[in-house]
């Protein structure tokens, strides 16, 4: 049995995903640029503007009810420019048809610190996204005490920040249409580290971060709980409905994890009972094997474990009225961290990606 914090899938991989990826060991030709620097790509200017930095910040309206499904009949964004999409693009044929099993599905892009400039970063991926007819998928990853001090550590250093931070995301967006992660583990971790004040102010944090988000009418927003194997059904509604989950679109589960779709979607439902018949995405990038049952510590259940494969292909038709999405959030392939023979977390681990793709 996974032990709870099996849910540290990769957060140090997907927390220097932007600034990792750079330096990770491909030809100078063909590494990734960062979204603030990829400008060659012609688009037109967008007119978003970033909030003012001096200016007092103004608490979010309530937003009005969404849709029951945002992501209905959604074409999700591809990234051409995703480690596997590159990685793919230089390798021989048959290593090439193996990797395109990754890199032709759509995928998140994390943001957190490693983004130089919020705004323009998030402006320029959603504009890619917009410019090929498609939706991007985003997770917001950088509240303050992230991962309570552990494997992804970070996140800004207050309250005010993260307001600042998270105001700037919605900015970036604007009224274009996107798709938002609110904060993995931010809930998970809730009881492991925090005092009282600093309980406090996360659940300010992540509802102030839904009521941002959702100011805009066409970003759908999800606040993430973990996974079936983490908290129970009652903590995930007692955190959800502090946390402002009455006015996102729903919740995500299994960000980064390998439990599976069959797993959560059970504990989806049982949430979703309980607050109001809230909607959900589940995470299938890595869990098409489930989780690593053999593992004799829990790093080896979380840490690059052997034998995974990739889930279900992204959609947003999952055939379940509750469920929006299966979607790829993790992006497959990146390693979780210098264990079981992968490189530092971030990194390209093309064993492994063959591994989770064949």
């Amino acid at each position: 049995m996974i032990q709870t914090h099996m849910k540290r899938m990769v957060r140090a991989g997907q927390a220097v995903l932007m600034t990792l990826a750079l330096s990770a060991a491909l030809p100078a030709c063909v590494k990734k640029s960062s979204p603030e620097s990829s400008q060659g790509s012609k688009l037109p200017p967008s007119g978003k503007v970033p909030t003012d930095p001096n200016a007092p910040i103004e608490e979010p309206p309530v937003p009005p009810p969404g849709p029951p499904n945002p992501l209905a009949g959604a074409t999700l964004f591809v990234d051409p420019d995703s480690l596997a999409m590159l990685r793919a693009k230089h390798a021989d044929p048959a290593t090439a048809a193996i990797l395109n099993r990754i890199a032709q599905q759509p995928q998140a892009l994390w943001m957190g610190g490693w983004n130089s400039n919020i705004f323009r970063a998030v402006e320029h991926f959603v504009a890619r996204a917009k410019a090929a007819g498609a939706v991007p998928v985003m997770i917001a990853y950088n509240i303050p005490l992230r991962d309570c001090g552990q494997y992804s550590q970070g996140g800004l250093k207050t309250l005010e920040e993260y307001k600042r931070w998270i105001s700037d995301v919605a900015a970036g967006i604007g009224d274009d249409k996107a798709v938002v992660i609110l904060e993995p583990d931010a809930l998970g971790h809730f009881q492991e580290c925090l005092t009282d004040q600093q309980k406090k102010e996360r659940l300010e944090a992540l509802n102030f971060g839904v009521r941002a988000l959702r100011k805009n009418p066409n970003t759908a927003v999800y606040l993430d709980v973990g996974h079936a194997r983490w908290l129970s059904v009652d903590e995930a509604v007692e955190r959800l409905k502090e946390a402002g989950v009455e006015y996102a679109n729903g919740f995500s589960l299994n960000v980064s994890n390998y439990v599976s779709t069959e797993e959560n979607m059970a504990y989806g439902k049982a949430i979703s009972e309980r607050i109001g018949g809230k909607h959900f995405v589940i995470d299938t990038s890595r869990n098409g094997a489930g989780p690593y049952e053999e593992a004799k510590t829990p790093e080896e259940a979380w840490c690059n474990p052997p034998g995974r494969k990739i889930g279900q292909a992204p959609t947003t038709d999952t055939g379940e009225p509750l469920c929006d999405g299966f979607l790829w959030l993790k992006r497959p392939g990146e390693s979780d961290g210098q264990c079981q023979g992968g490189p530092p977390a971030g990194q390209w681990f093309e064993e492994r990606a063959l591994e989770l793709a064949q």
